[in-house]
Formats: C-alpha cells, structure tokens, sequence
C-alpha cells in the first residue's frame, strides 16, 4: 500500500533551505562490535550489511529478550493478603504466562478500610477468560511487583502456535509440515500459510543476505510492535479486549501497519494496552464484569482486559501511564526496535515520558489510525522509537495520504518534498541559531509540591540547551500562577487575546456552558456572559475574559457525535462469522468497568450521533484552537512552542494520583491540548526526577468512598523516574519541531535504559 506522493509548498521549500540537509553525524552508528541494547535501526542494518548478524538473528534476539523480561509484574490485592493458587496465562515467547501467588491485603493499600461503608471493592481475584477457558487473567484491584524485572509490553508474540487463539498450538503448524490435526477450524488452512516473525525474517535473508535493498526497504529489519488498537493480519488483534471472535485474527492489516510492511520492517508483536471501549456489558463473561453497586480504583493503570497489566521498567511498582503503555515500555526495555502507539489525549506522549522514549506524533492525517474506532476526529497514531532519528525514518517511510482515511484529505504541501530526515539536526553549537521558541507557562504553573521540582528543572533545561547552548531565540506565555522569568521576553500576543478575537465571533457557545450545579463556567462580575453585548465587548476589548479561561481549560467539555458509527462500520469491515455487530459483540465478550475512586465514571464520546448537551462539537473546536494558535505563532513569529510533557513523578500502580487543581489533569500537564488540534508534537527524554510527595487515599467524612490527595511529605523516589520535554505547533509544522527536537537530543543524551533489563546470554 504505497501512499501517494504530495507537492511542497513555497513555505517547505523555504524552510528547507533555511534548516538545510541534516548532517551526518545524526545518523551516527554504534562504533565496534553490534549490540541489540539500545540499537537503532541503522545499527541493525549495519549489522547485517557486515555480517555481524542476519535479519532472522535479530528476531530471535528479541524473542529471547521476551523470554526473560515480558512476565506479569503485578500482584492482586485482595482482602486478607493469603496466596492464591497457580495461574496461567496465555502462551508468550514460547511458555505460558505464570501469574504471582502472593497477594497484597487491601488494608495496606486503603487506609482505615476497616471503617470503609462504601459500594464493595472489586478485589483482585484470577478468572478464566471468555476467548480460551484454558488462559486465566487478572482481574479488579492490583499493584505493581517491586523490582519485578517483568514488564508484560507484549501480549501478542507473532510466533507460530501463539499468535492466535482461534488457531492456536498445532493449529498453526506452516504447511510444510503436513495437514493439521482433526477439529482446526477451517479459517487456520489459510491463516498457517503467513509466516510468522522469524520466517519473514528468513526469507528477507534468503532473498538478501549482508546487500539488502534500502532504498525499497528503508526499515529492513526494523522489529516492531504495535498497540493492540491496531490491526495485524498475522496477530490476534482484538482491541485489548478478551472477544470470543470466530477468528481472532482479522482480515487485513490497518493501513499504516501494511505500510510497514512494505517498507520492510518486520511485524513482531501486539504491545500490551488498556482495552478499547468495545466490550460493553460483556453478557458472556460472567464474573468479569464489575457489579454495578462496586468500585474499581483504577490508578491510571491502563489494564488491557486480555494482555493484562504493563509496567514501568524504570520502576516496576509505577505506572507507565496511558493506554499506549505497552508501545512505549516495549521499546523502553529493548524489546523492539520502535513501536506504533495511538494517542486520543496522552496515550502516545505519557507512555514517551514516562518510559524515556522519543514519541513523535503528526498533523492528523499524515498518519492513519487503525482498528476499532479509527474514524475518530480525537485519534491519531504516533511513533514511539528510542531515538529521534528512527521514529522520523518511520514516519519517513509510512507518511501520505490514504484513500482509506477520511482524515488524509490534506492540502498540497502539508508534507514537505523533501524527507522529515532532511530536517533533523546535530548538537553543533548554536544549531537553531534563528528559530524562535515560546515557553508555554501554563503547562508549567507549580500547582502542589509535586510540580515544583520538575517544573524548575525543565526551566532550566530549556534556557541552558535550547536557548545558550543552541542558540535558540526564546519567549514566553504568562499565566497568573506562574512568575514572570525575566531572563525571557514575553509574547507580544497572548493566547488570551487571540481567545477574546476568536471564541466570540466562532464558537459563542463556549460561554454558554456550565457546572454541574448550573452555574456559568466562565462567568465575569458585571457581565452577563451569554449575551450578543458581552461578545461584542469581548472582541473589541471592552470586556474582561474570565481568569479561569487558558490553555489548561479549553479543551474542556468537547464531545463527538457518533462514536458508535465508527465501531459499527469495524465491525461489519472485519467480517468476523460470530462478531457482527454491538450486540453480538457484547454477548462475546469480557470487561472490566474502571471507576475512579469518586465513584464516577467516563467517557470520551457515546454511540449516539449528535454532540452532548452542554457540550461543544469536537470538530468546532478543533478548528478554533488551530486560529488561536496559528493566531499566537504568526503575531509572535514562534516557530514551535515547548513545555514539560508533565511536571508530577508516575503514580504508583493502583495508587492514588494526584488530584485535579487549577485545571492541571490527573495525567499530564497538556492531556488532550495537542490531540484536540491535531497538531505535530515531539516528545523526547529530558532527565530524571527523585523528589516525590506520594499522593494518598484518604476516607471520605461519610466512609463511603476514597479521596485522592496531594501529598505533604517529601521523600526520594527508589528509582529516578524520566522526564520529558514537549516541542508541539501548528498543523504541518513538523520539520520545525525535527529540528528542535534533534538538536536538543543530540546535545543532552539524557536517555538511559532502565536497570535490571540488559544483556541476556547469547544476545548480540
């Protein structure tokens, strides 16, 4: 599926001649003999070019680090603490998943559980799953294993006899080894002529031993994962969800995945991911479905009802953030080369931050989403790789418009002529000499003691690399909760300025909406904010905007109308004889509800086909926030913006996290800012943070639920956690932040691979 080629605009050619071509210590090999830790793609192609190791070596070399580091790391957390009896799972890297006996008293987690009135707790417990009775699974409370050198990132190997269910064991045998045995259902005849990982493998070695073709195969060889959102038609793909299709396998690749193929990379493994809302009430599966009356605390885990719980390997008792987690823990740990992610707020980016990996994420439309739900305005894939360099030779490679994507329908000149690695750059003294970058402050405002320490490092990352090392031109926004720096110029254009302009004349409603107990989100003393007069005195700066309106609580309250259109058409595109739609999807299914500890639960859009009330259209939005922004870039003439990807250390698995204030989300800093304008972002490690104040569970006065709080002591984290710098812009400003991005990479090298997953005997 090659994609079709598209026309530079005058402003690429422009900025092409003003960034010039990336020079060649970008893309710097591993000196001396090969090695698989941390190796890039290069290195692997290198490798091979001097005969150090084949295509199909390089693939057993990961099977063999999945053997050793892909285990479950969490323990369930029950009411006394007493061991369970042994439990398996599914089938990985050639054994069968083991799961911990020993358990952790709930009372140890919640304080003053004892006094608890509240609906009853989903307790841990193991269950036979609904897709093969034989595979136990998970489910309700658990906790990360300290020290646990597991990480369960991939819940599906794409290895003969375990990279699917329907046809698993003997079912999967290649036809070369005679006819398979009575009872295999009959779509395995045709399933078992794929190859799985190390045949592809061997036939590009067979085909081009130590002279493969990179110039048609730029990802020769490049071993990846992808999150188990997205569809692989060699793989059980079913979302993260434990689904009883017919076949567990789907017809096709998703789009970019095919992409991958084609450009030679080798599709290796499903990443572990929270499961996609597709389950419903899951009528066939019998206990894994909470009980209405009780609560699930979910921890900002990210639990993926058939491959389980990931975690972080910097510190397995945290978490590794978002439902991309396995995509970004898998190459975190080097057990793949690079790995596609799929973010709808942070699912790319808290992954990338959290697990000191690169995520790159474009304009919506350069890319495709995949799988279930992938009409989604909010959805975009991302790349998740260990260098800046690799996850722009991916995006290299699968970039383009696709007849299949609604949303590639992109002007001429989005993607640049040239390629994306043209504008990577070195860490040459004053390479972004003439770039202007703005610090965003309202991603940085310290609003509880956990923010202040990496909030004021990344400060300082920011005006000792990119400003006096790079040569970077900086300015920056002003929030009211953050003091003004006076080693850097403010914006001359605020984004509060460009709101008054624009919101008023575009989307009025915005005004309109209120809290819960009706009160009028955005009210101003002396103004009745709903009226034509207000408006008017907004846009010509008669009137006051209120204080409570920035970039943190914009994106608030948007909502998707029909959701459920997109799920409906998977699952008719998919096929399957026994899932064919909602209904029959739910009569073949088992979830999990996560409840947060309020006892409230979300969602990011319903099945119904109009916009919620109180809400405002997605879509609308979006191109709102793309005025206000271009607005902000051009009246500044800033080339990318920067801010910390999150100013709190991971939040311990099944553990509180800290709660919402000043509109800064539970999750990250920016949670859905750049995903609601679809905008290019670019993630890269930072350094690391060892201050922690643990957030808490506190009994409500009532006992009848749990309350996170911030927390008050100041201790030092076991293991220092990454942290992540965010270069975002305007749509179709991707060479800028390559640029920006690179430079401050190749200048820091902060990236360094989590202890306790190296080297494993025989690897290269």
């Amino acid at each position: 599926m090659t994609k079709n080629a598209v026309y530079p605009s005058t402003r690429r050619i422009a900025l092409t001649i003003l960034l010039g071509l990336a020079p060649a210590s970008v893309f710097a090999q591993q000196s001396g003999p090969f090695r698989l830790e941390e190796s890039t793609i290069a290195d692997i192609q290198n490798a091979i070019k001097t005969g150090q190791v084949t295509c199909q070596g390089i693939v057993q070399a990961y099977i063999n680090r999945a053997k050793a580091y892909n285990g479950m790391c969490t323990a369930l957390v029950t009411k006394d603490g007493k061991p369970i009896p042994a439990a398996m799972g599914p089938v990985r890297a050639g054994s069968p998943v083991r799961y911990p006996t020993q358990t952790v008293p709930v009372s140890s987690v919640l304080p003053n559980y004892d006094k608890y009135l509240g609906p009853p707790m989903e307790l841990g417990r193991m269950e036979s799953t609904v897709s093969d009775p034989s595979v136990q699974s998970q489910f309700g409370m658990r906790v990360g294993i300290p020290n646990a050198g597991q990480v369960n990132a991939l819940e599906t190997i794409n290895i003969r006899g375990e990279r699917s269910v329907t046809c698993k064991g003997d079912f999967d045998k290649a036809p070369s080894a005679g006819p398979l045995p009575a009872g295999a259902p009959k779509v395995c005849e045709e399933f078992r002529k794929q190859p799985d990982a190390l045949e592809r493998a061997a036939e590009l070695d067979t085909r081009y031993g130590t002279n493969p073709d990179l110039a048609t195969y730029p990802l020769y060889c490049a071993v990846m994962s992808l999150k188990n959102w997205y569809d692989a038609k060699d793989m059980r793909s079913t979302g993260g969800n434990d689904i009883n299709y017919a076949m567990d396998v789907p017809r096709e690749d998703s789009p970019d995945i095919a992409d991958l193929r084609e450009k030679g990379a080798i599709i290796y493994a499903i990443a572990t991911a929270k499961a996609t809302g597709v389950g419903g009430g899951g009528g066939g599966g019998g206990g894994g479905n909470a009980n209405a009356a009780s609560v699930l605390l979910d921890g900002n885990m990210g639990y993926g009802v058939w491959g389980g719980q990931t975690c972080n390997p910097y510190d397995t008792e945290r978490v590794p953030r978002g439902t991309s987690n396995g995509s970004g823990t898998s190459v975190a740990a080097n057990l793949v080369s690079c790995s596609i992610c799929e973010q709808t707020s942070a699912s790319c980016k808290g992954p990338a931050s959290r697990n000191n990996v690169v995520n790159l994420l474009t304009t919506k439309g350069i890319l495709m989403d995949g799988g279930p739900g992938h009409s989604n305005p909010g959805d975009r894939a991302g790349i998740h790789c260990r260098t800046v360099g690799d996850a722009v030779k991916v995006l290299d490679a699968i970039k383009g418009f696709d007849a299949k994507d609604i949303f590639s329908a992109l002007p001429p000149g989005i993607i640049p002529k040239e390629p994306y690695a043209s504008f990577l750059a070195d860490a040459s003294q004053k390479s972004l000499q003439g770039m202007r970058i703005a610090i965003v402050r309202e991603f940085m405002v310290k609003h509880t003691a956990n923010d202040v320490a990496i909030s004021d490092h990344l400060d300082k990352e920011i005006k000792t690399v990119l400003r006096d090392k790079l040569g970077a031109e900086l300015v920056e926004s002003v929030d009211p909760l953050y003091d003004d720096d006076p080693a850097v110029p403010n914006m001359k254009y605020t984004f509060q300025q460009a709101f008054k302009e624009i919101l008023p004349k575009v989307v009025p409603e915005f005004f309109l909406r209120t809290t819960n107990s009706g009160e009028l989100l955005f009210a101003v003393p002396g103004w009745d904010v709903r009226t034509v007069e207000y408006m008017v005195a907004l846009a010509t700066g008669k009137a006051p905007l209120s204080d409570k309106l920035n970039l943190r609580s914009i994106t608030g309250g948007t909502s998707i109308a029909g959701g459920g259109v997109a799920m409906a058409e998977y699952l008719i595109n998919r096929g399957d004889e026994r899932v064919k739609d909602q209904e029959s999807l739910r009569a073949n299914s088992k979830s999990e509800r996560l409840v947060v500890p309020g006892g409230s639960t979300g969602a990011s859009n319903s099945g119904e086909g109009r916009v919620a009330q109180n809400s405002i259209s997605y879509l609308k939005m979006q191109t709102v926030m793309r005025m206000v922004i271009q607005k902000v870039m051009s009246e500044n003439k800033i080339d990318a913006f920067v801010n910390p990807e999150q100013t709190t250390p991971p939040y311990k698995l099944g553990g509180p996290g800290e709660p919402e204030v000043n509109n800064r989300p539970t999750i990250s800093c920016c949670t859905g800012f750049t995903a609601l304008i679809g905008a290019p972002e670019i993630d890269v490690p930072a350094g690391y943070s060892q201050i922690v104040y643990e957030p808490q569970y506190v009994l409500s006065p009532d006992k009848k639920q749990y309350l996170e709080v911030t927390g008050t002591v100041k201790s030092m984290l076991p293991n220092p956690m990454p942290i992540s710098l965010m270069f975002w812009a305007g749509p179709g400003n991707e060479p800028w932040l390559i640029k920006a991005a690179s430079a401050y990479e190749a200048a820091t090298r902060h990236r360094v691979p989590p202890k306790g997953f190296g080297k494993v005997p025989g690897e290269p």
